[in-house]
C-alpha cells in the first residue's frame, strides 16, 4: 500500500509540472510573437516613411523639368523586312527651352531616324542594346542644339514595338 501511494504522488508530481511547462511554453511564444509582430511593425513604417520621402523628392526633381513628347516613328530598320514603332519621350532640363525644341522637331526627328534606321534588330532587342540607344539618341540631341549645357536630361521610349 506504501507502494500505491508513492506510484500515486509520483504521477501527481509529474502531472503537476507538465501542466506548468505547458502554460509557461504558451506565454512565452505569445510573448516572442508580440515582439516579433511589433519590431516588424515598427521596421515597415520606417522604412515606408523613408520612402515617401524618396517619392517627394522626385516629385519636386520632375517638377523642375518638363517632358517634350515627338509623335511615333515607324522606321525600316537595317535588316531587310523589319520594322520598328517607337515613340519618345524627352526629358528637358528647362522649361523654358520648349518652344526652341518644338522649332527644331524636324531636324531632332531627322536625326532619330537617321540613327535608328542604321540599327539592326539584334543591337537593339537586348535591354543593353536600348540602353547604347537611348545614349547615342540623346548625345546626338544634344549636339543637335550646340549648346554649352544639356538640353535634354534623359528620354524614354513609351511605345517600342519591333517586328
Amino acid at each position: 500500500m506504501a507502494e500505491e501511494k508513492d506510484d500515486a504522488q509520483i504521477e501527481e508530481s509529474e502531472a503537476a509540472p507538465k501542466k506548468g511547462g505547458n502554460t509557461k511554453l504558451i506565454i512565452i511564444i505569445a510573448v516572442a510573437a508580440l515582439v516579433l509582430g511589433g519590431g516588424g511593425f515598427a521596421g515597415y513604417k520606417l522604412l515606408a516613411s523613408k520612402g515617401e520621402d524618396k517619392a517627394e523628392d522626385k516629385k519636386v526633381e520632375l517638377a523642375d523639368s518638363a517632358i517634350v513628347p515627338l509623335d511615333p516613328f515607324v522606321l525600316n530598320l537595317s535588316d531587310r523586312g523589319r520594322y520598328l514603332k517607337v515613340t519618345i519621350q524627352f526629358e528637358v532640363s528647362d522649361m523654358t527651352l520648349q518652344e526652341k525644341i518644338r522649332a527644331k522637331t524636324p531636324q531632332l526627328r531627322d536625326t532619330i531616324i537617321t540613327l535608328v534606321s542604321s540599327k539592326s534588330l539584334s543591337s537593339i532587342s537586348s535591354p543593353e542594346g536600348k540602353f547604347q540607344l537611348k545614349d547615342e539618341i540623346l548625345f546626338r540631341a544634344n549636339q543637335l542644339f550646340g549648346m554649352e549645357k544639356d538640353i535634354f536630361k534623359n528620354l524614354y521610349f513609351t511605345e517600342f514595338v519591333m517586328q
